[in-house]
């Protein structure tokens, strides 16, 4: 995995392990009765595990600029994207499968990376300072 681009890995090992993880919960969640309502609960649940696990990711790393945590996001964003729409839409014919929650979840995919790589930065620019 070292022989990766730096950017390469932090684009595609947690953007795919993110997206998998919400995708095999939704598929349990899918099979009980609260069916109509997982979309919210993934959101409620694997926001702060994602961020969690963005912040182990990115922690003891010389901080990038804000552009690399930015790209990070578009990245993440388009592959939730992408394997959202190849399958879920496509593989189960999931017509009204876009609502509110859906649209949050592609905004917190490039949210996250960047509001945690803020973080950090203005953490070690204090740390560096203090």
């Amino acid at each position: 995995m070292d022989c990766m681009h730096p950017f390469i890995r932090d684009a595609l090992v947690p953007g795919i392990f993110f997206w998998l993880v919400g995708y095999l919960a939704g598929i349990v969640l899918f099979f009980t009765q609260y069916r109509e309502i997982l979309g919210w609960i993934l959101i409620v649940v694997f926001t702060p595990f994602t961020i969690a696990v963005t912040w182990w990711w990115f922690l003891n790393r010389m901080q990038p600029a804000l552009r690399y945590y930015a790209g990070v996001g578009i990245a993440w964003s388009i592959i939730a994207i992408v394997l959202d729409y190849v399958f879920i839409v496509n593989l189960f014919s999931s017509a009204g499968y876009y609502t509110l929650h859906i649209f949050l979840y592609y905004g917190l995919m490039f949210v996250i990376p960047v509001g945690v790589g803020m973080f950090l930065m203005w953490r070690e620019r204090d740390i560096r300072s203090g």
